[in-house]
C-alpha cells in the first residue's frame, strides 16, 4: 500500500522517533516460520534486534518456544516473556557468570541455556554451579569462520576431555556463528554457509559419538538463514527478520520480509536552497556504517552528507520542498542497533499511534 508507514496522528510523536507496525511484524514472522515448513523445532530467533517483551510475546503466540539473545538483561526479558527455551550466545564471564546461575535459580519455568569456547571458563562454571547445587546446560561455540568467538575444531578432543570431567555442566549442542557472511550473491552466500556447517557437522559427530543422548545444533544469522532454514536437523537463528531493515533488504533480496520499523524524524533547519537539515542524529541511528545511513520511504531526492550527535544533513533538489516541521519517515540501514537507541517506541495500527511499548532489555540489567 502507498505510504503505508505514515501516521495521522503524528503530532502526538516527538522526533526522532522508532515506529513499529504489529500487523507486519505478524506477517514476518509468519514467512519466517514458513520458510522452515512451520517446524518451529527449527527455529531459535535471535532477541539483539527487538529488545521487547510484546514483540517476544508475539513470537511465543505464534509457536516459537525457543529463543537465543546477547545480554542478561535479554535473557530475562525472555524469561518474563514466558519463552520456554533462552540460550545466552554470549559467553558470561566474571560476574556476569554469577548472574547468569541467577537467572536459572529465579526463572525454573525457563530453560536456559549458555556458550562457552574453552576449558578456564568450563571449568569456572562449573565449580560456581557446583557451589550453587545447579546442573547447567550449555552449548559449545564453535569458529566457524568469522574469527571474533568460538573454539577451534582442532581443539575439540581437548574441549571433550574437560567437559567430560565437569559433573555439574551439560553440555546440550554445538553453536556457530557465521557472521562474516554477507555477500549479496545468494551463490557465495550458500557456499559460505555450507563451509561453516561442514566445520559443526565435524563437531557434532566426534561429540555425539561420545554422548549418550541427542545433541543439537545451533546455527547462522540472517544472511545465512536462507540455506540452513534447508536443513532439518538444526536451528537458525535469525533475528533481524521480525523488522527488517534497508542493508539486509539489499544484501538479501531472497528472504521477502516487510519493513516494520520505521524513523520518524523532521526538518529543524533549511540550510540553503539546496540543504536542509532534520533531527536525525547519532544518538537516533545506528552509526556504525558509512553515510548513507537511512533510507527515506517520502523525499526519494535526500541524500544525507553530514551527520553529528543531534543532526543530519541532506541535500535536496529543492529545499523550498521541505519547510521547517516536514516530516520524513526513514528506513535504518541496520534496525539492531538502531532500536537500542530508543527507550520506547511507538506503536502504529492503521496509521495511528495507539501506545507505547518499551524497550526493556535495551538496559544492561532489568532484576538481575
Amino acid at each position: 500500500m502507498e505510504n503505508w508507514f505514515e501516521v495521522k496522528n503524528s503530532d502526538c510523536i516527538a522526533s526522532p522517533a522508532l515506529l513499529l507496525y504489529p500487523d507486519r511484524i505478524t506477517r514476518n514472522i509468519r514467512l519466517l516460520k514458513k520458510m522452515v515448513a512451520n517446524d518451529t523445532s527449527r527455529l531459535r530467533p535471535h532477541a539483539k534486534t527487538h529488545k521487547m517483551l510484546e514483540v517476544s510475546k508475539m513470537m511465543i503466540d505464534e509457536g516459537i518456544e525457543q529463543f537465543k539473545c546477547s545480554t542478561i538483561a535479554e535473557a530475562e526479558m525472555l524469561a518474563l516473556s514466558n519463552a520456554k527455551d533462552v540460550l545466552l550466545a554470549y559467553q558470561p564471564v566474571g560476574p556476569n557468570m554469577k548472574r547468569f546461575l541467577k537467572l536459572v535459580q529465579e526463572y525454573p519455568n525457563t530453560h536456559f541455556s549458555c556458550l562457552l569456547d574453552n576449558i578456564d571458563s568450563i571449568q569456572n562454571l562449573n565449580e560456581l554451579a557446583k557451589e550453587l547445587g545447579l546442573k547447567v546446560s550449555f552449548y559449545l561455540d564453535l569458529d566457524v569462520g568469522m574469527g571474533r568467538t568460538g573454539a577451534s575444531i582442532k581443539n575439540i578432543e581437548n574441549l571433550w576431555e574437560c567437559i567430560a570431567a565437569q559433573d555439574h555442566l551439560v553440555l546440550e549442542g554445538i553453536h556457530g556463528y557465521d557472521g562474516q557472511i554477507n555477500n549479496v550473491d545468494s551463490a557465495i552466500r550458500e557456499k559460505e554457509a555450507d563451509s561453516g556447517y561442514d566445520i559443526l557437522k565435524e563437531a557434532f559427530d566426534y561429540l555425539q559419538e561420545k554422548c549418550a543422548y541427542p545433541l543439537k545444533i545451533v546455527v547462522g544469522g540472517s544472511p545465512s538463514f536462507t540455506r540452513h532454514a534447508e536443513r532439518p536437523n538444526v536451528a537458525c537463528s535469525p533475528g533481524t527478520f521480525v523488522f527488517w531493515d534497508w542493508g539486509y533488504s539489499q544484501k538479501i533480496p531472497e528472504q521477502a520480509f516487510d519493513v516494520a520499523a520505521v524513523l520518524l524524524t523532521r526538518v529543524i533547519s533549511v540550510i540553503n536552497e539546496h540543504r536542509v537539515c532534520i533531527d536525525l542524529g547519532y544518538k537516533a541511528v545506528a552509526s556504525e556504517s558509512p553515510l548513507p545511513r537511512v533510507k527515506f520511504l517520502n523525499a526519494d531526492d535526500a541524500v544525507p552528507v553530514l551527520q553529528s550527535e543531534e543532526h543530519m544533513v541532506l541535500n535536496v533538489n529543492d529545499s523550498q520542498e521541505y519547510p521547517i516541521g516536514t516530516e520524513l519517515y526513514a528506513i535504518p540501514l541496520h534496525i539492531c542497533p538502531t532500536v537500542a537507541l530508543y527507550d520506547k517506541v511507538s506503536v502504529i495500527e492503521d496509521h495511528r499511534k495507539v501506545k507505547n511499548w518499551q524497550v526493556i532489555a535495551r538496559n544492561r540489567m532489568l532484576n538481575i
